[in-house]
């Protein structure tokens, strides 16, 4: 993976056609940085060993959780911690920027059709 020395996250937007299908930028020791965009329900799954951030670049997300949900706004984060179920919702179209271990399966310890690969998501 050869990745600039200095990138502009908001600039890798337009070359994401596809919703749910992350795309990395960068890596930091053990972690991913990548974006997305979202835009309606994702699967409802969890990561039994890593914690996600979730940045909010544009748009809102809705994560939703058993028992509660968090709303998100441009600007805001939030950790899903390792373990937890939730699913992320976006009304409508949403950027994100991903933080997480590169250990993390895209769609957790759920497979479906959403489900991307690391090979795909650093194409």
């Amino acid at each position: 993976m050869k990745l600039a020395e200095v990138t502009n996250p908001s600039t890798h937007f337009d070359q994401i056609s596809e919703h749910w299908s992350p795309r990395v930028l960068a890596q930091v020791n053990d972690q991913y940085v990548k974006i997305a965009k979202l835009k309606g329900e994702f699967v409802w799954h969890k990561h039994d060993n890593e914690d996600e951030l979730f940045y909010i670049m544009k748009g809102s997300l809705v994560m939703q959780y058993e028992n509660r949900a968090v709303s998100l706004e441009e600007g805001d984060m939030h950790v899903v911690p390792k373990g937890v179920l939730h699913n992320p919702v976006a009304a409508e179209e949403c950027w994100i920027m991903l933080i997480e271990p590169v250990s993390t399966a895209h769609t957790g310890d759920v497979v479906s059709e959403r489900t991307r690969s690391i090979e795909d998501q650093l194409a």
